[in-house]
């Protein structure tokens, strides 16, 4: 799915004193205007693969679905950048304030517009998974190995969810918020549970990529980067395991340590 995300580009580069012409790899900027019962919702800057997971994946984060039997059909138009999805019955009464609304790929007030909704879908993790310190070292070496395309350009997020075990699935995209959408999708699509599954990210854990593990309902987010202050107080209320600074066979445990134990012998 590589050449998918990335597109080659001549450039001039400035190098040991000379300007040399040379091809360059960027990630590719989609826009995608998801229709709703033929309204048209938002339209999120993506990355152009995986669109139905993050079409799913965004609705039901937005509580606009509860589970794959909401809808009755997808269809992705990505000659025009359009996802056209019909669902068994009307947006409920909390949608009647929408707009057409842009979600850019960028980090921060892009995704302002959430609020409103987090009360009603983000939920305290009711998760009884335990992790051990090799588990999660694992699976942060594992979503590195998997960030082929990041290594060639710098610029994308990347998200896996994963049972500590064999179930490891990994997600790319230019917004953060989008590449844990498509990992909700997928399992949504697969009707895969994700309760007692872990959320691995390549950014730092903001009070919105907390809010989204909520909304995705698992109970422990680990991350090379740090989390905000916000971020650790939404863990502790969220009942969410937020493990941060993996690094170098190291870590931080920010709230609710009980899910993380050591091995015995």
């Amino acid at each position: 799915m590589n050449e998918d995300v990335l597109t080659n580009q001549p450039i001039v580069r400035y190098e040991n004193g000379k300007l040399i012409e040379k091809t360059d790899h960027y990630v590719t900027e989609f826009p995608l205007t998801i229709m709703v019962n033929g309204e048209e919702f938002a339209t999120v800057i993506c990355s152009p693969n995986h669109m139905e997971e993050l079409v799913l994946g965004f609705l039901a984060s937005e509580g606009a679905i509860l589970k794959s039997d909401d809808l009755k059909s997808v269809q992705i138009d990505d000659s025009k950048g359009f996802a056209h999805v019909e669902l068994t019955k009307p947006l409920g009464e909390r949608f009647e304030y929408s707009t057409k609304r842009m979600i850019a790929s960028c980090c921060g007030k892009s995704r302002e517009f959430y609020f409103q909704n987090d009360a009603a879908v983000a939920k305290t993790s009711m998760s009884k998974i335990v992790i051990s310190p090799k588990q999660i070292l694992n699976m942060m070496t594992r979503l590195q190995s998997a960030s082929a395309v990041f290594k060639q350009t710098g610029g994308l997020h990347n998200a896996a969810i994963s049972d500590g075990e064999a179930f490891f699935e990994h997600r790319q995209d230019i917004g953060r918020h989008n590449a844990l959408d498509k990992l909700y999708g997928y399992c949504i699509q697969r009707h895969i549970p994700v309760r007692n599954k872990v959320l691995i990210f390549s950014g730092r854990i903001s009070s919105e990529i907390l809010i989204k593990a909520a909304k995705i309902g698992v109970g422990v987010i680990l991350s090379k980067s740090a989390p905000t202050t916000l971020a650790v107080t939404l863990a502790e209320d969220l009942n969410i395991t937020a493990v941060g600074f993996i690094r170098d066979g190291n870590f931080n445990i920010y709230s609710h340590p009980e899910r993380v134990q050591l091995e015995h012998m």
